[in-house]
């Protein structure tokens, strides 16, 4: 599904890191079993663009939603859309419709039902999900690439030693282990500010994640850091003087930061942004933080959550 690790909630002042009250979905005003496919359309347009959906995302659903307008028609009342309807709908993909479905094309569409119609349930605007009973087969892409434990002491191993080193430079430890404990993303860590931080409890440290966008506000919360991480933070402030971004360059250079540790610590798949996302949201799963909690952390909504907890249960497997 397009919307990405890509990790929507909203904060309390609990202290307490995967806590938040999520936004409510809503759909828009008058939107209701009665009204048309048409009418939820251009409502879950809007919802996809308020979610932060991928614009190819946004493209790829709505297309795939006005060919199921084509088999039920635009006008059709949502609320009369049964799962027999979904099914019938896509047998005509595969064998009737006369246009080439290949197995990817048909299970994305599947997944563009399922989002759909799960909107219309989370926003109380159906009463049951028809798309639920249908029978997914995703067209599995190949799971991301993690950190095995052994790849992440070899990554420690070279960032403890560069922040020791005759010249010390702690930035590449104080961004690997930022991005492994909070799996926060590329663009929030490069949005990070140094009054995002609150280290008014030396127990207990906390990473604030801001939105600048109103539109974006429900993806705010707040992320628990190490009790050790301010000291590493200390270093790195003393080296680098940073006054207001806590990382003030381009996202192009931390990932320079992170090539080379890659190569010292000779990583076969590399290090990234993305690898260290996935590597923390698979050691907090292997450590038994809830789903719902995770989920919260990572900063995904319930939908997008759906495909993600897939990928994450996979990736925590042993290796055979």
């Amino acid at each position: 599904m397009a919307e990405q690790l890509a990790l929507s909630d909203a904060m309390t002042s609990s202290g307490e890191e995967g806590e938040e009250e999520d936004a409510p979905v809503v759909a828009p005003s008058g939107l209701g079993p009665d009204s048309s496919l048409r009418a939820a359309l251009g409502g879950f347009e809007l919802h996809m663009q308020r979610e932060g959906f991928a614009e190819n995302t946004i493209k790829a659903f709505l297309s795939d939603l006005g060919i199921l307008g084509e088999f039920v028609g635009v006008g059709r009342a949502i609320g009369s859309i049964s799962t027999r309807d979904l099914n019938r709908f896509t047998h005509w993909l595969v064998h009737e419709r006369g246009v080439p479905c290949s197995p990817k094309s048909l299970a994305r569409r599947v997944t563009t039902l399922k989002v759909f119609f799960g909107w219309l349930v989370e926003a109380d605007v159906l009463p049951s999900d028809p798309a639920d009973p249908v029978v997914h087969k995703p067209a599995m892409a190949p799971l991301p690439d993690i950190l095995s434990d052994a790849g992440v002491e070899r990554m420690l191993g070279v960032t403890q030693g560069l922040r020791h080193a005759e010249k010390p430079d702690a930035r590449p430890h104080l961004l690997v282990t930022l991005l492994l404990h909070t799996g926060i993303k590329k663009g929030e860590c490069m949005n990070v500010v140094m009054n995002h931080l609150d280290f008014s409890d030396p127990t207990q440290p906390i990473l604030w994640i801001r939105y600048a966008n109103p539109q974006r506000r429900h993806k705010e919360r707040k992320l628990r850091l190490p009790a050790w991480w301010p000291a590493v933070l200390a270093e790195y402030r003393a080296q680098y003087e940073p006054q207001a971004a806590l990382f003030p360059w381009t996202a192009r250079n931390l990932e320079y930061v992170l090539d080379k540790v890659a190569q010292q610590a000779e990583l076969p798949n590399g290090l990234s942004f993305e690898m260290l996302r996935w590597t923390c949201a698979v050691r907090d799963y292997r450590a038994g933080m809830s789903a719902d909690k995770l989920r919260q952390k990572l900063g995904i909504s319930k939908i997008t959550w759906r495909e993600v907890k897939v990928k994450i249960s996979r990736l925590a497997e042993p290796a055979l």
